[in-house]
């Protein structure tokens, strides 16, 4: 089965340059360090790496907390970050620069692989949450390097889709070391396709385990300053192609009752911070941009915000969330990141990637689920409306968040077992 996946992967393979090129149109980044997606990498890296894959954004985020504790415990290691997406390449670079390596991870081609397995040569692969690449797993399994699966979900949508390839799967599954499952659903999910109970612990969610600096409500002070203290303002982050229209639609309609509402408009990806804000500008409103550094006058309708690794700053600054990617079928974004600063939380209907993330803070009236764009508009006014209601709310956020750290803690005693005889050397 993975002979016939690996043929496949040759034939699309023109197919994934063209759309690489195509994705280049419209975010340049993507033209650039096309060696590196096929393994050609400048060592060394050290003696000792530890290798940590993080498919984009969303991933480098939650693996932050870990890569900062490895750094500190495991000084005598290189640790190298790999991502597949140019966002999480810039994260990378803004989190941690240059405490860490990077390079794009390689295609899942056999010589890819093997190539940029033999330039770093990992003493251990920790991959998050779901990355399951047949080739990539079984050249770690022919080297000899562990391979984790960490902060490992599987929801099921996905879960429908491999059970149509199940007997790759397995055989991918059965190259991994161990899996930290975020929940035990994950983890059932996981044996259902054939990875071995025994290898399957849950430990958490580590998106919970993100730090917040106390300098970010300092600056969040400074920022909300410059919005308009007075003003209410309604942040709608991680926005996906079609719901911006939504979103102004229901912003139109809550200035009804708050005229001087400051709508913060944060598009998930880079590409469309320039359309999303041409469409601000033809729906007549008068929009400042991040990148454009101009002070937000009273008459400021919406702040674009077009920048990279400042969405928590927005969060802090803001008085109501809105997190994207749930008006559309896209399954939402991390509702941990506004819940954790005390901001209240809606949504859409489309939650399917974080049905456990939601289900917690729904359960502790932390935040709320909406099923159109009336319940929209009537939740973000009741809370911009009432200050004691949206404390609340807040609170039991940074509450759910509080009560389910420890992951972390879980998933560095599983990493530990398998650096300690290379500490000894």
């Amino acid at each position: 089965m993975r002979k016939l996946y690996t043929l496949l992967l040759y034939l699309l393979a023109p197919v994934v340059l063209v759309r690489l090129a195509w994705r280049g149109l419209r975010a340049p980044d993507y033209w650039r360090r096309w060696p590196e997606r096929f393994g050609s990498i400048e060592p060394p890296l050290g003696k000792h790496v530890i290798w940590i894959h993080a498919v984009s954004v969303g991933e480098v985020q939650a693996a932050e907390p870990l890569v900062r504790d490895l750094l500190d415990r495991y000084p005598e290691y290189s640790i190298l970050v790999t991502t597949v997406t140019p966002t999480g390449s810039a994260r990378v670079r803004a989190l941690f620069g240059d405490d860490v390596a990077h390079v794009y991870a390689p295609y899942d081609l056999p010589d890819a692989v093997t190539r940029f397995l033999g330039r770093v040569r990992p003493q251990l692969a920790i991959v998050m949450e779901t990355e399951l690449w047949p080739n990539l797993y079984h050249a770690c399994q022919q080297n000899m390097t562990p391979l984790l699966l960490v902060n490992a979900r599987l929801s099921a949508r996905s879960l429908a889709g491999y059970r149509k390839v199940r007997s790759l799967v397995s055989e991918t599954l059965a190259a991994v070391s161990e899996i930290a499952a975020q929940s035990e659903q994950d983890a059932e999910n996981f044996e259902s396709l054939g990875a071995d109970a025994g290898c399957i612990t849950v430990t958490g969610n580590m998106k919970f385990e993100q730090r917040i600096p106390s300098s970010l409500f300092e600056s969040a002070e400074v920022l909300r300053r410059d919005w308009g203290v007075g003003r209410p303002v309604w942040i709608a982050a991680s926005t996906h192609e079609g719901e911006d229209e939504l979103l102004l639609d229901v912003y139109r309609k809550i200035r009804k009752q708050f005229n001087d509402c400051l709508l913060v408009l944060v598009p998930r990806h880079p590409e469309r911070f320039e359309s999303v804000a041409d469409l601000c500008r033809h729906r007549g409103y008068n929009t400042v941009l991040r990148s454009e550094r101009q002070p937000c006058l009273p008459e400021t309708d919406v702040f674009v915000g077009d920048s990279m690794g400042e969405l928590p700053l927005f969060y802090a600054a803001s008085d109501v969330a809105f997190v994207g990617g749930s008006l559309v079928h896209h399954g939402g974004h991390n509702l941990l990141e506004p819940a954790a600063l005390g901001v209240p939380v809606v949504t859409g209907p489309h939650l399917f990637n974080f049905k456990e993330i939601s289900r917690l803070l729904l359960d502790a009236g932390a935040s709320e689920k909406v099923e159109d764009l009336t319940g929209l508009e009537h939740t973000v006014a009741r809370w911009l409306g009432d200050a004691n209601e949206r404390h609340r709310v807040g609170e039991q956020g940074r509450l759910v968040v509080e009560k389910n750290r420890g992951a972390l803690k879980s998933v560095l005693a599983m990493i530990e077992r398998y650096l300690a005889p290379a500490r000894k050397e």
